[in-house]
């Protein structure tokens, strides 16, 4: 079916949008009310992510989920070998697909259609990442009831066009500065333990008082409330590395709603016998190296650009930095120049400012913004 001309004003309305002003959750409010005139939908859910690991932070949007399904949707993400993964989303060129086409019109083979779907009457799945450069700013995953037309070729181009600008949106809101929160009375490392299964089993007082900067009043000191998506995240990730099923990283980094940088890393534990036991989560706040990688993501700077940037940041000089990398000083210069005008400074202190102290002061994006669930 051919895109008509109705279809193209609403796409560009649709792309204008993404450049207003308001935060993450507006953004994703205002995109999909746009989106689902052009591409009718059922339910959905709409995840911001840490664009160097891939894993969930905030804002979290979700359309007609049961509550009941939301717990287990990170673990079929990481634990289970299934179809149209937001993971081989990112290594595609497309960016975008659907389960049926996945399947090859088969959807009963996949364990999310069986586990997660079809129990909720849904019977096609359209999803997309939300990339710029080699960062994925947020993923989409969108859903369609049994009986209805499925996802067409069409449906999912539209989609995978509108995930660049998404992404530049993103990107742009990680690198808003907040209004700076209260002091902090704790500093130090948070540590929680769950069990198997992603119970909480115990907590100490310092991974409390992150758990609350993140979650704010959703969290009771009980069980995971939907803004606490980033650990239930991490925590199944960490279970399929150590299962072998997955080589990605175990650890996130986000910005709490007081503004701070957190660091958030998980780890499967064994007791002395080889067992597995617990997994561990450390919260802690953020070392600079730490979200360093997000910062230069986000300014869409070359990995030659980065590698000058963070060399710059050590207090090499152009000499320096030009025997280091085997490139000549004029060609240092010409990077720094560039990375100059992506960032928007004119001198090597106030680049090593921009990346390393301003951002390094109290959002990726402000986490303890509210997970917004929509019925409808």
């Amino acid at each position: 079916m051919a895109v008509t001309a109705s279809t193209e004003r609403q796409v560009e309305a649709l792309v204008a949008s993404c450049a207003a002003p308001g935060d993450s959750t507006e953004l994703f409010d205002s995109v999909s009310r746009r989106l689902r005139r052009m591409v009718p939908f059922d339910g959905a859910a709409w995840f911001a992510t840490d664009p160097v690991t891939t894993l969930a932070t905030c804002p979290v949007r979700i359309e007609n989920v049961e509550a009941g399904h939301c717990e287990s949707y990170w673990d079929r993400e990481f634990l289970v070998e299934d179809s149209l993964l937001f993971r081989d989303l990112a290594r595609g060129s497309r960016g975008a697909g659907t389960l049926l086409a996945a399947t090859d019109g088969h959807p009963a083979r996949s364990a999310r259609y069986r586990e997660f779907l079809a129990p909720q009457g849904y019977g096609d799945e359209l999803r997309a990442v939300f990339r710029l450069g080699n960062g994925i700013w947020g993923v989409l995953d969108m859903f369609r009831e049994r009986g209805r037309e499925p996802f067409s070729e069409r449906e999912v181009d539209l989609v995978a066009s509108i995930g660049p600008p998404l992404a530049t949106a993103l990107r742009a809101r990680a690198l808003t500065e907040p209004t700076p929160g209260a002091a902090h009375d704790i500093d130090g490392p948070g540590t929680a333990l769950f069990d198997a299964a992603g119970t909480l089993c115990s907590f100490d007082e310092q991974a409390d008082h992150w758990f609350t900067e993140l979650a704010g009043p959703g969290w009771d000191g009980d069980e995971l409330p939907p803004q606490l998506a980033i650990v239930t995240a991490v925590l199944a990730r960490a279970h399929a590395v150590a299962a072998g099923r997955d080589r990605g990283p175990t650890s996130a980094r986000l910005r709490s709603a007081s503004g701070r940088w957190l660091a958030m890393h998980a780890s499967c534990l064994r007791t002395p016998g080889g067992e597995p036991g617990p997994v561990a989560v450390i919260v802690e706040p953020a070392k600079s190296a730490q979200i360093a990688p997000i910062i230069v993501e986000a300014y869409c700077l070359t990995p030659r650009e980065q590698q000058i940037t963070q060399a710059v940041a050590r207090g090499l000089s152009n000499p320096e930095i030009a025997a280091g990398l085997h490139l000549s000083t004029h060609t240092v210069r010409d990077h720094l120049k560039a990375v100059f005008g992506k960032v928007g400074v004119s001198s090597r202190g106030e680049l090593v400012a921009k990346l390393f102290a301003e951002h390094y002061r109290p959002s990726l994006h402000a986490a303890g913004a509210p997970v917004t669930h929509v019925q409808y």
